[in-house]
């Protein structure tokens, strides 16, 4: 993941550039804002909450689906929303175990993973501006899910 003030491609005007840096934020200080000296890992606020039986992993876990909510803000296809919301319930369940949680939530990186599918498909979205073709099939509806209400 990129460091959060610098955006390495050139974005389509309607991507909200404050978004996208607020979620890279957010991914960073969950799960890898300091290092732990001498060993090269990298942990966040994520394993700390931890560290507080129940009550730490759902605050961390409502953290994580901030993330999730800009993703489907930034229109990213459901399919990529619910993958999204299975590494965030994974990182929660596996981080309530006591006293192996925190390893978990040390090495189980959802934030980061999340932020990554956002920006895999804002550079998607940057490559349809420009006429690139994207690796989906055209017949794929896999877009944002819009409900429409009609009067009859």
């Amino acid at each position: 993941m990129t460091d959060p003030e610098s955006l390495t491609m050139d974005l389509p005007e309607s991507v909200d550039e404050p978004a996208l840096r607020r979620v890279k934020t957010v991914a960073r200080v969950m799960d890898e804002a300091v290092e732990i000296p001498g060993t090269g890992i990298r942990v966040g606020l994520d394993p700390v909450l931890g560290v507080v039986p129940g009550a730490g992993d759902a605050v961390a876990a409502g953290i994580s689906l901030y993330i999730v909510a800009e993703a489907a803000y930034l229109g990213v296809p459901l399919s990529t929303i619910v993958r999204m919301l299975a590494n965030v319930a994974a990182d929660a369940v596996l981080g309530s175990i006591p006293v192996v949680g925190p390893v978990f939530d040390t090495f189980i990186r959802a934030n980061k993973w999340n932020a990554s599918y956002i920006e895999e498909f804002v550079a998607d979205a940057a490559g349809d501006d420009e006429g690139e073709a994207v690796d989906a099939p055209a017949d794929e509806d896999d877009g944002p899910v819009v409900i429409e209400i009609t009067e009859e």
